[in-house]
């Protein structure tokens, strides 16, 4: 099988039983890394993945992926600061704070943080300090939210 049909051939089966057991499948594939070949499946769902999702997801992929020439198999959570790429990553982040990354510069800027408006007609819109910005999509290289951690400091135990 070619490898591009046999990434899409991983997609749509991995995204299946995803859909199946009530995860979303942000993105499967092979990805070589050092003397081995990952398949690496990263799942997502509303309130996070855990540990027992990822075996469960891992158990019920493996005999449907026999057939894929691989070494490991990694079932994952894309964490909370995963890029968006969707268009409903796009909605779901609608007025968080997100970082933006271009391919190429404007202004001699290839990095932005703002609140994000939206992504419509091809365009990505921010909320930046110095007014809202619009960026052609295809020449946004990443996008991921920004995640405040300072609500989980502790003000009664200084330094920790």
């Amino acid at each position: 099988m070619a490898e591009r049909e046999s990434q899409r051939h991983i997609s749509a089966v991995c995204g299946q039983l995803a859909q199946a057991m009530g995860y979303e499948l942000v993105e499967a594939g092979i990805e070589k890394e050092g003397p081995g070949r990952y398949l690496r499946i990263y799942l997502d769902k509303p309130g996070g993945l855990t540990l027992d999702d990822c075996e469960a997801y891992h158990r019920a992929i493996q005999p449907q992926m026999e057939h894929v020439d691989y070494d490991f198999l990694e079932v994952c959570s894309p964490g909370l600061d995963r890029p968006l790429k969707t268009q409903q990553d796009f909605e779901r982040h609608l007025g968080t704070r997100v970082s933006l990354k271009l391919y190429k510069p404007i202004d001699k800027r290839k990095e932005f943080e703002g609140e994000l408006l939206g992504l419509q007609d091809g365009e990505v819109t921010l909320r930046t300090p110095q007014g809202v910005v619009h960026f052609a999509h295809q020449s946004v290289a990443l996008v991921r939210p920004m995640i405040d951690l300072s609500a989980l400091d502790d003000p009664l135990e200084p330094g920790v």
